[in-house]
């Protein structure tokens, strides 16, 4: 099926969509028209410049710090960038098997969101590649923007599995001689591990001259340690361990540690120049694009 093209849908076209890549089309049409915008108001659009306002414009995209500073109206337009690559880079660790009380498993969630990436930079005409990773690359699908190439990437994606440990600093240095341009790098990991190593891969990634952006994965057990009775905690990339203890004599100090590491990372990220978008595995995909999406535009 021709995602974005004007013929209408047979039933045999909609037999042949796999639920990963309906959803993602569900999630992205509907945030889009959330946003009243175009698809097209995503990542690939840069701005070009101010024009004065005649009756007929939609006033939503009247600047009004250039009218605060001129007392006159003035349209923002913008200018899609053709022919950004992107690619996405999904952790397969044995940590984004995580399943939580209510919400499902980490690695779900984060192959869900690559989905929807991947359907909205197919709808924008960009090339899309795809990694998946544990200790190491496990795959690595090269950048395409046939709108085919979509159904290639979310096969790979249903396909892949979490379970091993985690190198994602390596896993980021060993794709950077992969990549042939410059373009968008997308992480969707819950990035767990040593953060200063990530901090480096990150930097040089940066430093070839990419945009990247971590969607880093959380569940909300991660982020508030609910547990009040004797718990068996199992290491989920190295499962020969394990440890049954008491919730309580630990809560304080994990909240502790886990603050430190936040504002490492995200202090770290922001010195980079890296766009760290945490995300909750309880929020609705359209709502977290969504939001994202805007700031993106609005910045």
């Amino acid at each position: 099926m021709m995602f974005g093209s004007s013929h209408s849908s047979t039933a045999a076209d909609l037999q042949r969509i796999s639920g990963l890549q309906l959803y993602a089309r569900n999630v992205v049409e509907g945030f889009c028209t959330g946003l009243h915008a175009s698809p097209h108001k995503g990542f690939s659009v840069e701005f070009r410049q101010h024009r004065p306002y005649v009756p007929g414009d939609e006033i939503r995209r009247i600047d009004w710090k250039v009218f605060a500073r001129s007392d006159r109206y003035y349209i923002r337009e913008y200018e899609e960038e053709t022919n950004l690559g992107c690619q996405l880079v999904l952790d397969a660790s044995g940590s984004m098997g995580y399943r939580g009380t209510a919400d499902g498993v980490k690695f779900d969630y984060a192959r869900k969101l690559a989905a929807c990436l991947a359907y909205l930079m197919t709808m924008q005409q960009d090339a899309v590649g795809l990694v998946t990773f544990d200790d190491r690359v496990r795959t690595f699908i090269p950048q395409r923007s046939r709108t085919s190439h979509l159904g290639v990437l979310v096969d790979a994606m249903e396909q892949a599995e979490s379970g091993r440990e985690t190198a994602l600093d390596g896993s980021l240095m060993s794709l950077i001689p992969r990549l042939r341009r410059r373009g968008l790098v997308v992480l969707i990991s819950d990035c767990f591990g040593d953060v200063e190593p990530l901090l480096g891969a990150l930097g040089h990634l940066r430093h070839r001259g990419n945009e990247v952006i971590v969607f880093q994965i959380w569940d909300r057990d991660e982020l508030e340690f609910p547990f009040s009775r004797w718990t068996r905690f199992v290491d989920l990339e190295d499962g020969d361990r394990e440890r049954l203890v008491d919730p309580a004599t630990l809560r304080r100090g994990y909240l502790d540690n886990l603050a430190r590491y936040r504002e490492r990372l995200e202090r770290g990220c922001r010195g980079h120049r890296v766009d760290l978008v945490p995300l909750v595995t309880d929020e609705p995909h359209a709502e977290a694009l969504g939001r994202y999406l805007a700031w993106r535009v609005r910045r």
